[in-house]
């Protein structure tokens, strides 16, 4: 899968992705479609650095879902 497009399938992977790996029980913290183009690049950053990391802290979560909330239109 190509990351490095801006398409709605590719946002959508990303999320389900970090909220996966970050055990996120609820799936309302954030949707594909709440995103717009401008924020993709962002979702993108936020999706490497969960993805190369095995183990968060509960601060890390926070962060990461404290980003992920300020990425919504």
């Amino acid at each position: 899968m190509d990351l490095s497009q801006n398409t709605l399938q590719n946002t959508e992977f990303m999320i389900e992705e970090i909220k996966k790996k970050l055990r996120m029980a609820s799936g309302a913290a954030l949707r594909a479609t709440e995103l717009g183009d401008s924020q993709y690049e962002d979702l993108h950053d936020i999706y490497q650095m969960v993805a190369s990391k095995n183990q968060f802290s509960i601060s890390e979560i926070e962060a990461i879902t404290m980003e992920l909330g300020k990425l919504r239109k």
